[in-house]
């Protein structure tokens, strides 16, 4: 491993350090607030890790979504909303759906990432004798993200690694197999990456096969976490620049659907700003 990749995953590391010392206070109670009809839950990556792992231990599972600007572009169809909202924790992946909720005046603490999640739950559950399972990714990157986290938390347990073919979903052999391995394995948590919306249809589909488990449907977090792919710095991720970082590295698949997702956000922040001034103006004349 280079050493530039070995400084961002010891920066990576330290950030779920920071989360995983506060794993022991009082776990959070979930305030939603809706956005374009798509619920998201007032709680940081620190408050997701203790509740996972709070929940996690007395015994229930759940699915954890982390909905950015074209999961709720494309959410505006029905039955993409009721993925999103049928997950017992909905998490804001996106400055803009962030910065929106703020001129709304019900703001979001902050942004939760799927690719942040995989590395501050994995440090909590080697702390606790927890178990993952890695689904998801290219041929060898969820073993090569197993590695890596590992590595960072001497002592997790994998419990098991799976990137499956295209289609397997529709595939019933190939999904009944992959079901009774996680039923082997009996993982505390299933990191998902096939991206929106099929993850989460997945979730959906193994939950019954493994109820106690928590499904962490984190998009590209498994190349990520592999290393096959590099994170925008820290100021991008800020900046809410993010998607500029992997529009560069993926051109041809992204730009057609971040130039919709730009509009999207546009039109978004746009809503957010009449929103609060019809509030403004409500509350003016209620006092007159």
């Amino acid at each position: 491993m280079s050493g530039s990749r070995v400084a961002r995953l010891r920066g990576w590391v330290t950030n779920a350090r920071l989360v995983r010392r506060n794993a022991s206070r009082q776990c959070p109670v979930p305030d939603r607030v809706l956005i374009r009809g798509v619920p998201f839950d007032r709680l940081t990556e620190d408050g997701v890790v203790r509740l996972v792992m709070a929940r996690g231990a007395a015994g229930t599972g759940g699915s954890v979504v982390t909905p950015n600007v074209s999961m709720l572009r494309l959410s505006t169809r029905g039955a993409m909303t009721q993925l999103i909202s049928g997950a017992e924790l909905s998490v804001c992946d996106g400055a803009p759906v962030l910065w929106a909720s703020k001129v709304m005046g019900s703001p979001l603490p902050e942004r939760v990432t799927g690719s942040s999640l995989i590395w501050s739950l994995s440090e909590a559950a080697a702390a606790e004798g927890r178990s993952v399972y890695l689904l998801g990714g290219q041929p060898g990157a969820a073993d090569a993200a197993a590695d890596n986290l590992k590595r960072a938390f001497p002592g997790l347990v994998v419990a098991g690694t799976s990137c499956p073919d295209h289609g397997f979903e529709r595939d019933d052999v190939q999904f009944q197999a992959l079901a009774e391995a996680l039923e082997r394995a009996r993982p505390d948590i299933v990191y998902v990456g096939l991206g929106f919306p099929k993850q989460e249809r997945v979730s959906n589909r193994l939950r019954e096969h493994v109820p106690h488990s928590w499904f962490v449907n984190c998009g590209a977090a498994i190349h990520f976490a592999a290393g096959l792919q590099d994170r925008a710095p820290v100021w991008m991720q800020r900046a809410g620049l993010e998607w500029a970082h992997r529009l560069a590295y993926e051109p041809r698949r992204l730009a057609s659907r971040y130039a919709a997702d730009l509009l999207f956000a546009a039109g978004l922040l746009l809503e957010a700003v009449f929103a609060r001034a019809s509030r403004l103006v409500r509350r003016s004349r209620s006092t007159w």
